[in-house]
Formats: structure tokens, C-alpha cells, sequence
């Protein structure tokens, strides 16, 4: 059964001359402006109790009031995948994906995501957009996502992040020996040729990518990004662009690169890894109903882990 939405707002005196949709985003904050629109033009957001338009004039004193349902907002199927949840209450869900884990169902992959798992442990999600998902990460990455379990968490969360104020840092390993931590600021848009692609290009939109040092070795180096924005593919393509693309990335590492001298299992580690070595760590946002902060941290998965092992081997072995 849909959730039932019941509000009751008095227009104030101070926003006479507004619009009708502009002050019900206004006074139901909780709510984003698509869905307040689309209830005025179903009828389920009344002003004085009459049906009106969204571009109608307020005068002050009226009562708006919502009574609407929240009706599924997709056919999606639900699925026992198990899920590793690192936080959860009645507003929001943080999990960590692993890796070979599609996000949202679409060509090639209409089962077996994460939206499918999601679903078959919250039911009620199937009545937000996306199944409360607010952001993504690739099929290959793994790491903290958080996810909304209602409405107004939905909406809380994609304005803290359209605000930049949710932090996302990521663990990544690149090829080559990076000699400090810096910042790439460059725009990021589909590649002009190859369009399943994302490059850094100047009709793009603005990215940008903080990283810092965590470890060297002889040939890579362990790095900590942070993202100040979010667009699709952003830490590998801007990796990439600064000539230190990730380990095993498939689309944007190029040619597997071996360290002169370095041990079998070190090759045949680096061979093996056939996935971006990139991991997102650490999530921080404001909690949607209260306001305080929540942080969440997640370990490197075992594959990171092991080969920042044999990385760190080969570096002690030869300096020895």
C-alpha cells in the first residue's frame, strides 16, 4: 500500500505576490520543487482547499495543504542479495557496494543490482525516485553509498550534495610515482569520439578531484582523493589527465605497465587486478531529520589490501 503525505501550511503575509509553487517549496522544504509542481498540477496540493496552478498568485492567509500518496515509482523486481550495511535508521541507509555490483538496472544488467537488493530489504522504497539512491558508484568500484528511505531524506541528501557539503573521499592506487598531492580542476564531458567514455574536455562540466599522498612505492603510489564534485567516472578520468591512472582500470589505465625487478607475485598480482583499484572510504553528510553529522568509514577491500602488500614488499625488498 502507498504512504500517505498529509501537510498543512498557512501562507505568511510576507510572501504575497509569490508564486504558488514558489512558496510551497518554500514552506514544504521537505519536498523537492518537481514534486510539489507535479502534486499542484494533480490536484493533491490545494490552496484553500481548491484546486489551482502552479503559476497562480498568493496573497498571504491561504492554507495549502497536501494530502497525496506515494505511488511506486518503477517496475522493479526484488532480490535476496546480501548487503553489508554499515549504518541504518528509519530516514537513511549507508551500505558498502562491492565490487561487480551494478547500481541501477539497465541494458545488460535488468537484475542483480543494488536497486534490486535494495528493494527486497526496504519494500518501501520502490515509492522514491531510484529507489532512494542519490548518488552512484561504477559496477567496479566499491565503497559507501548512502541511500534514502523517504521522501524528505531524498531530498535532504541530493541538496547537501548539489551544495558540495556531503564528503566522499576515495582510496585509490595509480600507476607511476606521484611526487606530492595537488588538486585537478578540469571539466569533465562524454569523450568526443568514443561515447561510452568520459574525458576532460572544455564544453564539459566543472569537476574537481583533491588528492593527497598515502604511501609510495617503487612504481605506484597510494593516493586519497576527495571530491568536491561528482561527475560520472571523475577520479579515473582525472587520474588519467595528471598521467597516473589507476591500477586495472579497463577504460582509462591504458597498458599494464610492470616495475623493472619486481617479484612474480608482484607481476602477477598487478595482472590479475582487473578492476579500478578505487575505493570510497569514507562518507560524511549531515543527517536529514536532525541536522548532525554522520560519518562512515569502510576498510580497503582484500584485493587493495593485498596488493598494497606486494607493492610494499617490492619497495622494501629493493631498497634493501
Amino acid at each position: 500500500m502507498a504512504d500517505k503525505i498529509e501537510r498543512d501550511r498557512t501562507v505568511p503575509d510576507e510572501m504575497m505576490g509569490w508564486r504558488l509553487d514558489q512558496a510551497a517549496a518554500e514552506l514544504f522544504s521537505e519536498f523537492s520543487r518537481q514534486r510539489l509542481k507535479q502534486w499542484i498540477n494533480e490536484q493533491a496540493l490545494l490552496c484553500d482547499g481548491a484546486p489551482a496552478k502552479p503559476k497562480s498568485k498568493v496573497q498571504g492567509g491561504e492554507s495549502l495543504t497536501i494530502n497525496a500518496e506515494l505511488a511506486p515509482q518503477g517496475d522493479w523486481t526484488p532480490e535476496a542479495i546480501e548487503l553489508d550495511i554499515r549504518f541504518e535508521d528509519d530516514s537513511v541507509l549507508v551500505i558498502n557496494k562491492p565490487s561487480g555490483l551494478v547500481v541501477h538496472p539497465a541494458a545488460g544488467n535488468y537484475d542483480g543490482t543494488l536497486l534490486n537488493a535494495l528493494i527486497h530489504h526496504c519494500p518501501s522504497l520502490t515509492q522514491l525516485p531510484r529507489a532512494g539512491i542519490v548518488h552512484r558508484l561504477d559496477k567496479l568500484t566499491t565503497g559507501l553509498m548512502v541511500v534514502a528511505k523517504t521522501l524528505q531524506a531524498q531530498t535532504s541528501l541530493v541538496e547537501q550534495l548539489q551544495e558540495k557539503t556531503v564528503t566522499r573521499e576515495y582510496d585509490a592506487i595509480v600507476n607511476g610515482p606521484m611526487i606530492a598531492g595537488g588538486h585537478v580542476d578540469q571539466p569533465i564531458g562524454r569523450h568526443p569520439k568514443d561515447r561510452k567514455r568520459q574525458a576532460v574536455v572544455s564544453a564539459g562540466k566543472p569537476a574537481v578531484t583533491h588528492y593527497r599522498v598515502q604511501e609510495r612505492f617503487r612504481g605506484h603510489t597510494h593516493v586519497r582523493c576527495r571530491l568536491e564534485t561528482g561527475r560520472t567516472h571523475q577520479i579515473r578520468v582525472h587520474m588519467a589527465h595528471v598521467h597516473h591512472p589507476l591500477v586495472g582500470d579497463p577504460v582509462y589505465g591504458g597498458r599494464l605497465k610492470q616495475v623493472a625487478g619486481a617479484s612474480e607475485v608482484l607481476k602477477e598480482t598487478l595482472r590479475g587486478f582487473n578492476r579500478q583499484a578505487l575505493h570510497a572510504r569514507r562518507l560524511s553528510f549531515d543527517h536529514p531529520d536532525h541536522g548532525e553529522p554522520v560519518t562512515i568509514e569502510a576498510e580497503l577491500p582484500d584485493d587493495m589490501q593485498i596488493l598494497l602488500h606486494h607493492l610494499r614488499t617490492d619497495t622494501e625488498e629493493y631498497a634493501s
